[in-house]
């Protein structure tokens, strides 16, 4: 059997160095840097949704360089073509004068990839990340090729500005391990802020961890059990997300078409198992669930016309959907 215990507190002291290196660059956002740590601590992709100059991009960055792991930044537009993001066959002559299809690998070839935008691009576009995010790899002709590991997208998109855009498919969405909204920062943000970015002072992160860190953290987090009531209870939050279910809530059956699928179980669970490791605890808890269930279910389940009408959103249902679905099974 695993001692679990030193493990636990080393993982809890680099996330807390972690953390410190990139509030050194970042004011605030400390409820969306714990919650983008988690997706990477899970393996899963994060989507940041905020107006624009929140610093989400340069959150991005920050955690990459204090990961030392090799980051991109794709800037999302209506004319990006697939080919822009996984790479494509380019002919080239050999010294002996030969001509032959040779791929150059595209951004999507990084530790981080940061989609910026990542609404702005068409389907077609879009679909193509969905593979790798999905897949772990890229196909280009014939051939398939691997993604570096550890991998993770972190997709930003704005809110308010519709013009132009093509809203993510369900079937996307679906592979976001959680979806994190980005609020305004507070007075005493704003002029922090402020003071960092109008002076000469330009602070930089020291590098608190690595890829191998980070490959065995995920694997530290799938050893850490869950009890089987634990997991039933995260099992029924998901299954009471559906309208059609006798276990939905009245907010669940007047304001959702559809519910959240399997993968947000996954995510209920390994978030909470992150959060349990994080409060330096070996086991699950009702409430690790419940902190993690707005931004592992927010961009799963679908409003109805109705909701629109009424001005509910995603995390007004989720609030009623776990205020009603008890603890134990009755």
């Amino acid at each position: 059997m695993i001692d679990a215990n030193p493990m636990v507190e080393q993982l809890r002291e680099t996330v807390g160095l972690i953390e410190k290196e990139v509030g050194r660059v970042i004011v605030g956002q400390e409820e969306i840097l714990r919650g983008v740590i988690t997706c990477v601590l899970c393996g899963g992709h994060a989507l940041l949704e905020g107006v624009p100059g929140l610093g989400k991009t340069m959150l991005v960055r920050t955690l990459a360089d204090t990961l030392d792991l090799k980051h991109s930044r794709i800037q999302f537009t209506p004319d990006l073509m697939p080919g822009d993001i996984v790479g494509t066959n380019m002919l080239v002559e050999d010294e002996e004068g030969q001509k032959r299809l040779s791929f150059r690998r595209g951004p999507v070839f990084s530790n981080l990839v940061l989609a910026d935008e990542i609404n702005r691009a068409t389907p077609k576009t879009q679909s193509a990340l969905l593979e790798a995010m999905q897949e772990r790899e890229v196909s280009v002709g014939n051939n398939t090729y691997p993604l570096p590991e550890p991998f993770f997208v972190l997709a930003t998109q704005n809110p308010i500005e519709m013009e132009g855009t093509y809203p993510l498919p369900e079937a996307q969405l679906d592979r976001f391990f959680f979806k994190l909204h980005v609020d305004f920062p507070s007075t005493e943000e704003v002029v922090e802020i402020l003071q960092r970015t109008t002076s000469n002072d330009n602070p930089r992160p020291s590098t608190a961890a690595d890829g191998a860190w980070l490959l065995g953290a995920q694997k530290l987090v799938r050893e850490v059990p869950i009890a089987s009531y634990v997991m039933e209870y995260a099992a029924r939050l998901t299954l009471a997300s559906h309208p059609d279910q006798p276990t939905a809530p009245p907010a669940v059956q007047k304001y959702l078409r559809y519910g959240a699928s399997p993968r947000a179980a996954q995510a209920l669970v390994l978030a909470a198992k992150v959060g349990a490791l994080l409060d330096g605890r070996y086991n699950v808890s009702y409430e690790d669930i419940r902190k993690v269930a707005k931004p592992a279910l927010r961009h799963r389940i679908i409003a109805n016309l109705e909701a629109d009408l009424a001005g509910v959103n995603a995390d007004t249902v989720i609030d009623e959907l776990i205020e009603r679905v008890p603890e134990e099974k009755r």
